[in-house]
């Protein structure tokens, strides 16, 4: 009679045991990592609505129904030739003196294209005011853009210094997406510079015989509506719509040269004209009004001191 089968030792089958079920953890995980992917730490911009992303620090508002991309209110602009991925490129930055000459620049985007989409904004899809760094000779100017993207306008530099160029244009982008952007550069007209000294402030003042004057007192960080009134003479003057409004409003700071942007208000309270106006800081700010009667546009300068 043989001897029985010798089967593994209880040892041997535990050790089997154990080992097959580690390699089955194993593969088990695996398969579940396949299936649910850790989330991506990859820094950079959050998406947002409508599938574009805004930039660190920025936010989406609504814009004649689109989503655009800006700063904080209370920053001033036009400070760089580059923002929000926006570069300011002029084509010549020197100017004769008193002599017409034409500014020719474009906006080109992150990957040095030239911008050729912009959304209409105030009746115009590029906005251009030239100053003197003094805040005399205030220009609010309408280039035009050809097919590659190179914007053009005349301009006369009338008197010898650096002057301010802001470029005020709202860009469309590949996805659909809208960013508000203010860029600035300097220009030159060459000659012995002799700055004048800023007006004192006043809320009202006179320019091509109208009377046009402000109420409201502006304050740091705060928005502030601001009501203006133009007279001629007796009687309150008949404004006609510019730029899609009974005016417009530029407020600059002086010293940078810091560019506000100032809303209007579609509506009138009879014969005023309301804007919204927001301060990043105190100093001294030269406010340009512009306004229309009877087809000329009329521009009158006041000086805030913002405590």
């Amino acid at each position: 009679m043989g001897e029985p089968p010798v089967g593994p030792d209880r040892a041997t089958l535990r050790l089997a045991l154990v080992t097959g079920g580690l390699l089955l953890a194993v593969l088990l995980g695996f398969g579940l990592g396949r299936l649910n992917p850790p989330p991506s730490t990859a820094s950079g911009a959050a998406p947002a609505a409508g599938g574009h992303t805004h930039p660190p620090g920025t936010g989406a508002h609504s814009h004649s129904g689109a989503a655009v991309d800006q700063g904080t209110a209370t920053d001033a602009a036009g400070l760089s030739v580059s923002a929000a991925g926006y570069t300011l490129t002029p084509s010549a930055v020197e100017f004769p003196v008193g002599r017409a000459g034409e500014l020719r620049f474009q906006i080109r985007d992150e990957r040095r294209r030239a911008v050729t989409r912009f959304a209409v904004v105030h009746d115009k899809p590029m906005h251009l005011i030239v100053v003197r760094r003094d805040l005399t000779g205030y220009q609010h100017l309408h280039p035009t853009m050809a097919a590659d993207g190179t914007w053009s306008v005349p301009l006369t530099l009338t008197q010898p210094g650096v002057w301010r160029a802001y470029a005020d244009f709202t860009a469309v982008a590949d996805d659909g997406g809208q960013a508000a952007v203010t860029l600035g550069t300097d220009l030159t007209a060459p000659g012995g510079y002799a700055p004048r000294p800023l007006p004192a402030p006043a809320t009202t003042g006179t320019v091509d015989g109208f009377t046009a004057g402000y109420e409201g007192t502006p304050k740091a960080g705060e928005s502030t509506p601001l009501r203006f009134r133009v007279r001629a003479g007796d009687a309150a003057a008949p404004l006609e719509r510019y730029l899609g409004a009974y005016g417009h409003l530029v407020a600059l700071r002086e010293g940078d040269l810091g560019y506000l942007h100032v809303h209007p208000e579609t509506g009138r309270d009879g014969d005023a004209v309301t804007f919204q106006l927001t301060v990043p800081g105190p100093g001294r700010y030269r406010m340009f009004l512009d306004f229309q009667v009877a087809g000329v546009v009329h521009t009158a300068g006041f000086t805030v001191t913002v405590p």
